[in-house]
């Protein structure tokens, strides 16, 4: 297991649409332990896999810092309600930005052993399931800020 290179805002491969994985292979079985290491070390709760530049379906989230979801070929099946808060990105270091997000989100994926199944959540979870399949169809956050995008330190400040 490694800690890869997190790509960050002006990189083309985080605006290119990733393909679907077919079949699990050492490699991807590296290329998720690396994002997991990669994420934890990083002090985030997401991370997609264009992020450390590669061009597959692949997320790992952890919004408790003990429980990593694995999600390939993600899609999302069920939204509803609505939240407004701050996001940030591994991608876009420094910055903040206020983006609205359904409160709750169901995803249909597959495990690191591709069998099916399906993770809902609410709050932090449902936002960062949001976020991160976002990446995968290279989309920022950045793109949905309402307003500007503001320094953390400055967001950090006023806590």
């Amino acid at each position: 297991m490694a800690i890869r290179n997190i790509r960050e805002i002006g990189d083309e491969v985080l605006l290119k649409k990733c393909k679907e994985v077919k079949e699990m292979t050492p490699r991807i079985r590296e290329l998720i332990d690396d994002m997991i290491d990669t994420m934890y070390d990083a002090y985030g709760v997401g991370l997609a896999a264009p992020q450390v530049g590669i061009l597959k379906r692949i997320v790992v989230i952890d919004v408790t810092g003990d429980d990593p979801h694995v999600l390939i070929n993600p899609r999302i099946v069920e939204t509803s309600g609505e939240q407004t808060g701050n996001e940030a990105c591994l991608s876009v270091p420094g910055k903040s930005g206020i983006v609205t997000r359904p409160n709750y989100a169901k995803v249909a994926a597959l495990n690191e052993n591709m069998e099916p199944y399906e993770l809902e959540g609410t709050e932090l979870l449902a936002r960062a399931i949001c976020h991160e399949l976002d990446h995968l169809d290279g989309q920022l956050y950045v793109d949905r800020v309402e307003g500007e995008l503001t320094d953390v330190s400055d967001w950090e400040e006023e806590e």
